[in-house]
């Protein structure tokens, strides 16, 4: 969709990441709403300004931002727009977005810790605590608004936010009641299922189970009488209450298949992910032990495994 329909307007953002372009939205009321903005290459701000253009529009036409969360594939392009434009998003996204020094401090720190009890040998430490994606994240913004649950966002009246963690802590999605439209972000994609990725508590205290939450939200949109989605990534989902059945249920199957790795012996995440993930892993350590320990999150909620921490702090799993 490069032209306006029932006043949105989808503009396709290339990325430097493995799960290809990005979806950016235009929403047209009261004020010219620009709905995630892309990372910050020079592609994707050629992309940003050449689709803004298919709809008649220029940067400076832009009134207000809304990030669905705070990604760099979603975010980095902020910083190509004028300064003054306001920035509305969840609370959560204020951290990842300023990285002030006591929030990286409390990012190393956790990710040090989480990796002694995942069993992760220390030399791959420096690969789950490397922030290099930022690189393409925006290094100049910080929101102006704050949205929480239920609220109408301002000079975009008919859509509404509702808070959706578990891709990240800081996840919303926009929803026009009036036709069923939802612009989604990560919460649901037509081709593959959103990582659950681990974060650092919110409250510096309890590690958020990403999986838990992502399912929860996903149900909730079982709940809402949704005709279409506009997701972040790839075409529009125009059934989508069958496509959210099939995530769930394959998130089970894939927990199955790791309870059944535990049938012989107890075992750590990082020896489970080693199995899960046998080509990528290397290459992708802090998103495969996310998965991994989404796993084992989900199937410790459901009593199927224990947990049994050794003195020197390793976590292992058993059945």
């Amino acid at each position: 969709m490069t032209l306006w329909e029932n006043n949105i307007g989808r503009i396709e953002i290339p990325t430097p990441f493995a799960v290809g372009d990005v979806n950016s939205f235009v929403l047209k009321g009261d004020a010219i709403t620009l709905v995630d903005a892309g990372p910050k290459t020079d592609e994707a701000r050629e992309a940003l300004i050449h689709g803004l253009r298919q709809l008649n529009l220029e940067m400076s036409d832009i009134d207000q931002v809304i990030i669905t969360h705070h990604h760099p594939d979603h975010t980095g392009g902020l910083d190509f727009l004028p300064h003054h434009i306001p920035l509305i998003g969840h609370e959560h996204n204020k951290r990842w977005l300023v990285m002030e020094e006591d929030f990286l401090r409390l990012y190393n720190m956790f990710y040090s810790e989480l990796g002694k009890k995942m069993g992760l040998p220390e030399h791959y430490f420096k690969k789950v605590t490397n922030m290099e994606d930022e690189e393409y994240g925006s290094k100049h913004k910080t929101l102006t608004h704050i949205v929480k649950e239920g609220e109408v966002i301002s000079g975009a009246d008919d859509w509404i936010a509702y808070e959706t963690p578990g891709h990240a802590q800081s996840h919303i999605v926009l929803f026009r009641e009036q036709d069923g439209v939802l612009i989604g972000g990560d919460l649901l994609l037509p081709r593959v299922s959103p990582n659950p990725i681990i974060e650092p508590p919110v409250d510096g205290k309890t590690r958020p189970k990403s999986q838990l939450q992502l399912n929860q939200s996903l149900r909730r949109l079982l709940e809402m009488p949704i005709r279409l989605v506009h997701p972040g990534h790839g075409d529009n989902i125009t059934d989508p209450n069958p496509l959210i059945h099939k995530r769930l249920q394959s998130q089970h199957e894939r927990a199955m298949r790791v309870k059944s790795m535990l049938e012989d012996q107890p075992a750590t995440v990082f020896e489970i992910c080693k199995q899960l993930f046998p080509k990528v892993f290397e290459k992708q350590v802090g998103l495969t032990l996310s998965e991994t320990l989404a796993q084992f999150d989900y199937l410790v909620d459901l009593g199927q495994i224990s947990s049994e921490e050794t003195s020197q702090g390793t976590v292992f799993y058993v059945k």
